[in-house]
């Protein structure tokens, strides 16, 4: 059975500013939206591992406003589970610690939850924050992909596929060759997301916590955002939520059905929240599509379903179900031909199917340059006619994106390893070429040694 809950006053401040991005900071514990017995449980279970602590250290520690946390102290010590242990000049210049009774009430909510992170937000605020987030969120558009996407060397059609799947934020299958650069490109979709969000450290669900914000995914602001960070309005935003960048949650071939759902983390006493939400409000990623144990048409179905209903279902133990937001944009990415992958249903559940492959010789050279630059190596006409001519040709290998950045890089190594200048040369090159493939044979040549393609 799905949880509903009734609008609560902290949501209502939330939609009552749209202009935000972080919400106000509650001015009381009604409006933090959170029943009073799990501040008061947070407070001291902060106070029995941390001991006495100063008012502004317990902000820190579980990111509740002072307001806030000085009503449910005065509770508290009212009903002797806390007491003012020094008070100095000022109002904030208050330490706090526990009573004989109130240790004891720790250590069994301790044992029952050992959660004493930051304080979480409510559901209903975090349904409402990424629902507003999401109607905000704004369109690519073709000025923009250009820029990002310049140095990619797109073909034309391609380049508008991608800007008409992220303008529309349909979801978008990349596929060809191993080494033709569609994961990298997957993620540089995620730069066109432009703006700002707010995620929470946590959010509640009944008695239980679930960890929301991920430092490796929810990325602090970049310089060039600074200024929408730095606003003096934040010194009075909600502490409980994170300014970030949009987010980029990519998932690799190990990925597995049970990741789909919640996870509990024993050690910190809370469940960790799943891929799809983390990713909400931004972009996630499905690499390796069709390397997963999970099969390739039914985590498309899955993830494409939930997308489409803009919500997914997690369980908590006892099975508890309850829905989520899912508002983000779809990326798949497969080496395998899309046909042997999925049926003709899946396929239609994909927005855009995208072909990405080799590049023109042209723009192959320019990146061969560019990478030549890039790492210091001197560049050479002879030596890149003989590496697509001869080389490539040769072995009938597609001019894949992937290939000028390795070459380059292992004529690098070989030069730096021997104190040489790094250069472009047939020499290098072969030899660069066979640590690459194995397709060739090293033989002795005096005191140094030649390389021979077979």
């Amino acid at each position: 059975m799905l949880a509903l809950e009734p609008p609560s006053p902290y949501t209502q401040l939330l939609d009552a500013e749209p202009e935000a991005v972080l919400p106000p900071q509650p001015k009381s514990v009604r409006d933090s939206g959170l029943p009073q017995q799990l501040i008061v449980e947070l407070i001291a279970k902060a106070l029995y591992l941390g001991g006495k602590s100063h008012l502004p250290v317990l902000t820190t520690k579980l990111h509740l406003s002072i307001n806030v946390l000085r009503e449910v102290l005065d509770f508290m010590v009212a009903e002797q589970v806390a007491e003012v242990a020094w008070r100095g000049d000022s109002d904030l210049d208050v330490q706090y610690q526990l009573t004989s009774a109130g240790k004891q009430r720790a250590s069994a909510w301790l044992e029952r939850c050992p959660y004493a992170g930051p304080a979480p937000v409510t559901l209903e605020a975090y349904r409402a924050m990424v629902e507003r987030q999401a109607a905000q969120a704004p369109q690519a558009c073709a000025d923009e992909l250009a820029a990002e996407f310049t140095d990619d060397f797109l073909a034309p059609p391609v380049q508008r596929m991608l800007g008409a799947a992220m303008y529309a934020g349909r979801s978008m299958l990349l596929y060809g060759p191993s080494g033709s650069g569609k994961s990298v490109l997957a993620r540089r979709l995620g730069a066109l997301l432009q703006g700002l969000v707010a995620v929470p450290h946590a959010i509640v669900v009944g008695q239980d916590i679930v960890q929301v914000y991920d430092p490796a995914i929810h990325r602090a602001p970049l310089p060039r955002q600074a200024r929408l960070a730095q606003q003096p309005e934040r010194r009075s935003s909600d502490p409980r939520w994170v300014l970030c960048q949009r987010p980029v949650v990519a998932l690799d071939a190990s990925f597995d059905a049970d990741m789909l759902d919640l996870q509990p983390d024993a050690a910190s006493g809370c469940y960790r929240a799943p891929p799809q939400l983390k990713a909400n409000n931004g972009l996630l990623i499905v690499d390796d599509l069709g390397r997963q144990r999970l099969p390739a048409a039914e985590l498309l179905n899955r993830f494409a379903q939930a997308q489409e209903l803009e919500r997914s279902v997690l369980s908590l133990a006892g099975s508890y179900h309850f829905h989520v937001p899912c508002r983000m944009r779809l990326v798949f990415v497969a080496s395998l031909p899309p046909s042997s992958l999925l049926d003709d249903a899946s396929l239609r559940r994909v927005g855009y199917k995208i072909p990405i492959g080799a590049l023109s010789a042209a723009n192959y050279r320019t990146l061969l340059r560019q990478q030549c630059l890039s790492m210091g190596v001197a560049y050479d006409e002879a030596a890149q006619r003989y590496l697509l001519d001869e080389l490539h040709a040769g072995r009938g290998l597609p001019l894949l994106a992937c290939y000028p950045r390795e070459i380059i890089g292992r004529v690098a190594d070989f030069a730096g390893f021997m104190g040489e200048p790094a250069r472009m040369s047939i020499a290098t090159l072969d030899q660069a070429w066979i640590s690459m493939f194995a397709g060739g044979e090293l033989r002795a040549a005096g005191d140094g040694v030649e390389t021979r393609i077979a």
